[in-house]
C-alpha cells in the first residue's frame, strides 16, 4: 500500500491530478474528477508512454509539405506565405468597419471555387444580413455554407458534420461556450473558445480563420495568449475613411512576417493593389519643398513612396515632432543629424514628417529622404520629380549602404525615373543594368549643402 498512490482524472477531457478538484482547470467542469489508483511511479509513467512517444526528427514522413490553399486573392496569400496551410488556425484583427468580414467572404466565395467547402459563421448578423453582402461583393456559390450562431457546441458540430476545407469565425468575442460559466466576450470565454476551435482544425485539417475585436489601443480584445494560441496572426489596417487597406502579417508559423497585402475598398468589396508603387506616389507636376520620393522594402516587395515634411515656427516652450507611418525616434535622430552637421537651427520649429499613403515604415533606408525632406522644406530647394532618394544616416554624419539597391533602382526605373541620390558605397557596387539610369552618390550629409545653393 506504501508504493500505491491516488490519481484523479476528469472524465469530460482525461486532465489528470494528484488532488481532488471540483472545477476541471483544463476544461473548465465541475464535479468529474474521478478517482484512479496507481501502484508505483513507474506504472503511471508507462501509461503515459502508451498514449504518446518521442520520435526522430529524420524518421517523420509529411506528404504535401507545401501544400497550400490559394484563395485566388493575391494580396490575401501573400502575407500568409503563399496561401492558407491545411489546419491553421488564423487570427484576423482591425478596428470596426475597416473591411474584415467583407474580405473573409470575399476569400470563402474564392476558396469555394479553387479548393472546395468552405463555411462561414456569424454571431453577429443574421442569414439574410450576410446573403445581402455576399451578393452585393458578387459571391455566389452552392459550397459556400452560411451559419448564424453564437453557441461553440453548435457550431464544432456543424464544422465536424460539414467538413469544410475552411471555417470562418465571425466574430470571437461573440461565440459563447455553455460548459464554463462566462459570458461572451471574458478572457475565459475567449480563451477557451480559441482552444477548442484550434484541437478542431489540427485534428480535422480543417483551416480556420477567427475574426478578433480589436481596443481603443489599437490590439485584439481578449487575453495576449490568444495570439500566442494560433498559427498567423493579422491586421487589417486603414484611415476608416480612406479607400486603401493594409493587411499586415504580425505573426506566422507558416511564413515570414515582413510581407503585407494591399487592397483598395470600393463599392463591390476589397480589390487587389496591383501596383501599390503608383498608389503611394503623388501627380503633382512640378516639384515643390519638403516632398522627397524614396524606394522601401515590406518583406520581398519594394515599394516606392513620397516622404513629405513640413517646418513652421512654433511659439511653444517645446516645438512639436509630429510623425505619421515614420518612428518619431529616427526622426529626432535625424534632426540631431542636421543641427549638428549642416549648422540648421530647429529649437524654436516645429516639425511635421508623413509617409504618403497611411503606410507605416520601419526601415532605417529612407533616413536619407526624410532628411532631405526637412531640409528641403526649411530651405526652399526643391528635387526634381524624377529623381529618388534613399540611404542610412549615420550619428556622424556618414552615409550608410543598404540592402537590396538594385531591386529599388529597378523599380523606381519601372515607374519612370531617372535619377537616385543614394549612398556613395551603393554607387560603387552597381553593376550596367542600370544604364541609363543618372546615379548620384553620397559620402556624407554635409553634401545636402550642394543642393541648396542651388535653389
Amino acid at each position: 500500500m506504501k508504493n500505491k498512490k491516488n490519481i484523479y482524472r476528469c472524465s469530460h477531457c482525461s486532465f489528470e491530478t494528484l488532488q481532488w478538484l471540483g472545477r476541471c482547470p483544463s476544461c473548465g467542469s465541475w464535479n468529474t474528477f474521478q478517482k484512479k489508483e496507481v501502484s508505483d511511479k513507474r506504472n503511471y509513467e508507462q501509461d503515459c508512454a502508451i498514449k504518446n512517444y518521442a520520435q526522430k526528427l529524420t524518421q517523420i514522413k509529411f506528404q504535401n509539405k507545401d501544400f497550400r490553399y490559394k484563395s485566388g486573392i493575391t494580396e490575401f496569400d501573400r502575407p500568409l506565405g503563399g496561401g492558407i496551410v491545411p489546419g491553421a488556425l488564423i487570427l484576423l484583427g482591425g478596428e470596426p468597419g475597416i473591411g474584415k468580414s467583407t474580405l473573409v467572404l470575399q476569400v470563402a466565395g474564392k476558396i469555394t471555387k479553387n479548393v472546395g467547402k468552405a463555411l462561414y459563421v456569424t454571431a453577429e448578423e443574421s442569414i439574410s444580413q450576410i446573403h445581402i453582402r455576399a451578393r452585393r461583393l458578387s459571391v455566389i456559390s452552392e459550397q459556400l455554407y452560411l451559419l448564424s450562431e453564437t453557441n461553440l457546441d453548435q457550431i464544432i458540430y456543424q464544422i465536424k458534420t460539414l467538413s469544410p476545407k475552411i471555417a470562418i469565425i465571425d466574430s470571437i468575442q461573440i461565440i459563447n461556450d455553455n460548459s464554463i460559466p462566462y459570458s461572451p466576450g471574458s478572457i475565459n470565454q475567449v480563451k477557451n473558445c480559441t482552444l477548442r476551435l484550434m484541437e478542431i482544425a489540427k485534428k480535422n485539417n480543417i483551416a480556420v480563420i477567427i475574426i478578433g475585436h480589436v481596443t481603443k489601443g489599437g490590439i485584439i480584445a481578449g487575453p495576449k495568449i490568444m495570439e500566442h494560441m494560433v498559427d498567423t496572426v493579422l491586421y487589417l489596417e486603414g484611415e476608416k475613411y480612406n479607400s486603401f487597406r493594409i493587411l499586415r502579417g504580425i505573426k506566422n508559423r507558416f511564413g515570414t512576417t515582413n510581407e503585407l497585402g494591399i487592397f483598395q475598398m470600393e463599392d463591390k468589396g476589397l480589390k487587389e493593389v496591383i501596383n501599390p508603387s503608383k498608389m503611394l506616389i503623388s501627380s503633382r507636376d512640378k516639384p515643390i519643398p519638403g516632398a522627397i520620393t524614396s524606394v522601401t522594402f515590406e518583406g520581398s516587395r519594394p515599394l516606392v513612396l513620397e516622404i513629405e515634411a513640413l517646418v513652421s515656427s512654433s511659439f511653444l516652450n517645446n516645438p512639436k515632432r509630429i510623425t505619421t507611418g515614420v518612428d518619431s525616434n529616427r526622426v529626432s535622430l535625424i534632426i540631431a543629424v542636421l543641427e549638428n552637421r549642416l549648422g540648421i537651427q530647429f529649437q524654436n520649429k516645429d516639425i511635421y514628417v508623413n509617409a504618403v499613403g497611411g503606410i507605416r515604415i520601419n526601415e532605417p533606408a529612407i533616413d536619407l529622404s526624410i532628411a532631405f525632406a526637412i531640409a528641403s522644406n526649411f530651405k526652399g530647394f526643391t528635387i526634381d520629380l524624377d529623381t529618388i532618394v534613399f540611404g542610412e544616416l549615420g550619428l556622424t554624419g556618414e552615409l550608410r549602404s543598404v540592402g537590396m539597391c538594385q531591386r529599388r533602382l529597378s523599380e523606381a526605373q519601372k515607374i519612370g525615373y531617372k535619377r537616385a541620390i543614394i549612398p556613395f558605397e551603393n554607387s560603387r557596387q552597381l553593376n550596367s543594368s542600370t544604364e541609363g539610369f543618372k546615379i548620384l552618390g553620397m559620402k556624407n550629409i554635409n553634401e545636402i549643402n550642394n543642393f541648396m545653393r542651388r535653389k
